[in-house]
C-alpha cells in the first residue's frame, strides 16, 4: 500500500502541531480511511509503554494513535529523546533504549546518518499498512543553527515527499511575521512543499484577520486554510502530561472493544476514567477543528 501523506508544521515551539495531527487522526478515520501518526523524531520527558513490550514512544504520539483507532507502534516515533539535564538525552530507537548522547554528539555522530535510516525504514513499515499517514514536524523549520540536521521536518518531508501545511499560534502574536518570516528562511525546494497555511488559537470575530490574510497570500504564494479558534479540551499536552495515568487510560481504552475496526483497536465511548474520557475529547475537539478548516481542499487538493 503506497499511503497518502500530510505534514504538519508550525512557525514555533507550542504552535498546536500535535493537537492538530490528533484532529487530523480523528476526522479522517471518521471518514473511513486507515491512518496513522508519524514523529521522526521526538524530545520529550513523557513516555507511553507499548502493551506487551518493552519499547516505548512519546506519549503524544499514542494519543494520536487513539486518535486514529490505531494500536501505538514504535514506527510511529522511531526516534525518542528524553532529556536528562546537561544537554545529555536518552536516545531510543525504535522503541529501545539505544545510548545516552550529548546534544553535540547527536547532531554530527548520529542524526543524519543513523538516525535518518531509522526513521526511514520507520516510515516505510507504516505506509506498508495504512492508506493516510500525518507526520508531525518539531518546532520550527526554519531554526538556522540546527536546520542542516533536523530531521524532524523540512529533511524529511522532501525525503518521501510529503506536502506541508504551516500552522501558527496567533495567541502568542506575530502570527503573521512568523508566517511571512518561515516562508522566506526556507529553501526553495522546501517552499514548494509548503501547500497552504493554517491559523491556530484564535479568540474572536475572525473576519477581522480577512485584511491581514489578503495581505500576506499574496506574498507567500500560499493559501489560507481556515482559522482554528481557541479550544478548550482536556487532552494531556505534550510537555505536561501525566505519565502514568494518561498511559493506563489509553491502554484500558484499547482493550475493551476489538470490533470497531479490523485494524486497531476501538473505543467504548460510555466509558469514562477518572473525570476525563479521553476519546470523548478527542472526538470533540476534532469536531470544532474540523468546522474551522477547509477539509474538503485538504483532502482532495494536498493529501489527494
Amino acid at each position: 500500500m503506497k499511503s497518502k501523506l500530510l505534514m504538519i508544521q508550525g512557525t514555533s515551539s507550542g504552535a498546536g502541531k500535535s493537537m492538530l495531527v490528533t484532529a487530523l487522526c480523528r476526522i479522517l478515520t471518521n471518514k473511513g480511511f486507515k491512518v496513522a501518526p508519524f514523529k521522526s523524531q521526538n524530545m520529550s520527558s513523557f513516555t507511553y509503554k507499548i502493551e506487551n513490550t518493552d519499547k516505548v514512544i512519546a506519549n503524544a504520539q499514542a494519543i494520536q494513535a487513539l486518535a486514529s483507532r490505531a494500536i501505538p507502534d514504535s514506527n510511529m516515533n522511531p526516534i525518542l529523546l528524553k532529556p536528562i539535564g546537561n544537554s545529555k538525552s536518552r536516545i531510543y530507537t525504535n522503541g529501545e533504549f539505544s545510548s545516552v548522547m550529548e546534544a553535540k554528539e547527536y547532531y554530527s555522530d548520529f542524526v543524519l546518518d543513523k538516525g535518518l535510516r531509522i526513521a526511514l525504514d520507520a516510515f516505510r513499515e507504516l505506509r506498508r499498512e495504512y492508506e493516510i499517514i500525518i507526520l508531525e514536524g518539531a518546532g520550527s523549520p526554519v531554526e538556522i543553527n540546527i536546520q542542516k540536521y533536523d530531521i524532524a521536518n523540512m529533511i524529511f518531508a522532501n525525503k518521501v515527499n510529503a506536502p506541508v501545511i504551516l500552522v501558527s499560534d496567533i495567541e502568542r502574536g506575530g502570527c503573521f511575521a512568523s508566517i511571512l518570516g518561515t516562508m522566506m528562511l526556507l529553501k526553495p525546494s522546501h517552499q514548494r512543499l509548503v501547500k497552504g497555511i493554517l491559523i491556530n488559537k484564535f479568540r474572536g470575530d475572525n473576519t477581522i484577520l480577512f485584511p491581514a490574510i489578503k495581505k500576506i497570500e499574496p506574498k507567500i504564494k500560499k493559501p489560507f486554510l481556515g482559522i482554528i479558534p481557541k479550544i478548550y479540551n482536556n487532552i494531556p499536552k505534550e510537555d505536561s502530561l501525566d505519565r502514568e495515568n494518561n498511559g493506563s487510560e489509553i491502554k484500558q481504552r484499547q482493550r475493551e472493544n476489538k470490533n470497531k475496526r479490523t485494524h486497531g483497536r476501538s473505543i467504548n465511548k460510555n466509558d469514562k476514567i477518572g473525570k476525563i474520557d479521553l476519546d470523548v475529547e478527542i472526538s470533540r475537539f476534532a469536531e470544532k477543528v474540523e468546522s474551522s478548516i477547509n477539509m474538503d481542499y485538504i483532502l482532495k487538493k494536498i493529501i489527494g
